[in-house]
């Protein structure tokens, strides 16, 4: 297992919702919790991989996930089986779709 981080500052879109999860740790897959946490305006990722050595495709698809949904004080948790990046992209969506539904 490898354990990734990245954070992103000056994020527009603040989660206050509670809580979500998407996704099932499975075969090929990956589950996705977003939070709200205290990050003076910033969005931290952790990502838990059994994918071992792919760094910078997860820089990618979190770069393109951020310039998406700029994210302030949220907390993601991704815990993956080797998902394709098109995956953690959907799941990403779904999961921040589902923390700023009914935001403005």
């Amino acid at each position: 297992m490898e354990t990734l981080t990245f954070r992103f500052e000056n994020g527009n879109r603040r989660n206050t919702a509670q809580p979500q999860l998407v996704g099932v740790v499975g075969s090929g897959n990956l589950e996705v919790l977003i939070e709200p946490a205290a990050l003076n305006g910033a969005c931290e990722i952790e990502i838990k991989t059994a994918a071992v050595g792919f760094g910078a495709i997860w820089q990618a698809v979190m770069n393109d996930f951020h310039a998406r949904w700029p994210l302030a004080d949220t907390r993601i948790s991704i815990n993956d089986m080797g998902a394709t990046p098109a995956v953690v992209s959907l799941r990403l969506d779904q999961a921040a779709e589902s923390a700023l539904e009914g935001q403005s």
